[in-house]
């Protein structure tokens, strides 16, 4: 199982009991948290919206969303979410959501074309956040700042894990480390972006990973984005490019980084154009959502998600996100799971 790695000696801390109770602290405590420290506001998540209308996210462009038709709606074609990335955006919208605050939703997911590991389902469940700002709040400063209160929660919480859970140790660092993707590139040239992701988090602990989507020096972006919703293309400082990246934590149970949230600044109108012209999308422009963003209906936002099950599978210290969520799985890998005490709910 090439796709499966079991990290040498391992033996869960949690016996199954106390993850489900371990697993509903960790997502009680951080949503509470995550609402106070960003000022937002809970709001209820569709599981799918009708499709050819340019809310659902394509994530890199390529990943092929469920859909199925409506009998009593005229057979119209709806698709599962796969994030709530712009659908956020229409929502502080249409509750006039006032600037410096925002909503979260519970989001649940299908992603039929994920590849399945150890840290990747089928199945998706995050925090999926936006937050109203102003135009001058479209810098890297702001950015940062954001970034900076959400590792804040995660320490919380981490603290209260140990609290309730003695065995189960702290070891995030006090601080989070901020560096943008292109400088990763000229450190670690010879190396693939996730093996750069490895080093960088192996040495730091906790890194913010900034500008993920725009063409670096090596002609190459860092990692995928799509073009119509985080803002990769801005000019930041040395011409350094880029209001979005990725929260990196160093996971010692495989010795590898661990993406905990994708999030960023959202495009503007002018982003949105200089985008869609890169990506070769210029038709989305005719898109329901698109169309408001370009005639100027939509706040300007940042928002992003947060992986729950990785998150409880970091906190917990598990082998497999199977162990936190109750998904799908190739016969061979439960095998596999089965033989290594990895118990997949």
């Amino acid at each position: 199982m090439s796709k499966l790695v079991i990290p040498k000696g391992y033996k869960s801390i949690l016996d199954v009991k106390r993850t489900e109770k371990a697993i509903k602290l960790v997502k009680d405590h951080f949503q509470m948290n995550l609402s106070a420290e960003l000022k937002l506001r809970r709001v209820t998540a569709p599981m799918f919206v009708v499709k050819g209308t340019g809310i659902n996210d394509d994530l890199n462009g390529i990943e092929r969303p469920v859909s199925f038709a409506i009998k009593d709606i005229n057979n119209i074609t709806v698709e599962v979410v796969q994030s709530l990335a712009k659908w956020k955006r229409l929502m502080l919208a249409e509750l006039k959501i006032e600037t410096g605050r925002g909503i979260y939703a519970d989001m649940n997911a299908i992603r039929p074309d994920e590849e399945l590991t150890n840290i990747h389902s089928i199945y998706v469940d995050q925090w999926d956040w936006e937050k109203a700002i102003r135009p001058e709040d479209r810098n890297l400063d702001y950015l940062k700042n954001t970034v900076t209160k959400i590792y804040e929660v995660l320490k919380r919480i981490e603290f209260v894990i140990f609290e309730n859970y003695p065995e189960i140790r702290e070891f995030l660092p006090d601080e989070i480390t901020f560096i943008h993707s292109e400088e990763l590139c000229e450190l670690y040239p010879n190396l693939t972006p996730m093996e750069r992701e490895d080093q960088i988090a192996k040495k730091h602990g906790a890194v913010f990973i900034i500008g993920i989507g725009n063409a670096l020096t090596d002609g190459k972006p860092h990692d995928g984005r799509a073009p119509d919703y985080d803002d990769w293309t801005t000019e930041t400082i040395n011409g350094y490019k880029g209001l979005n990246g990725d929260i990196i934590v160093w996971n010692p149970l495989f010795e590898r980084a661990l993406e905990i949230s994708s999030m960023g600044i959202r495009v503007d109108r002018e982003a949105l154009i200089r985008q869609l012209k890169i990506r070769k999308t210029e038709e989305r422009k005719e898109l329901y959502y698109h169309k408001k963003l370009l005639s100027g209906e939509l706040p300007g936002s940042i928002g992003g998600g947060i992986g729950q099950s990785r998150l409880c599978m970091f906190y917990l210290k598990k082998a497999h996100i199977g162990e936190v969520q109750s998904s799908v799985w190739p016969e061979e890998m439960i095998k596999q799971c089965l033989k290594n005490d990895i118990h997949l709910l």
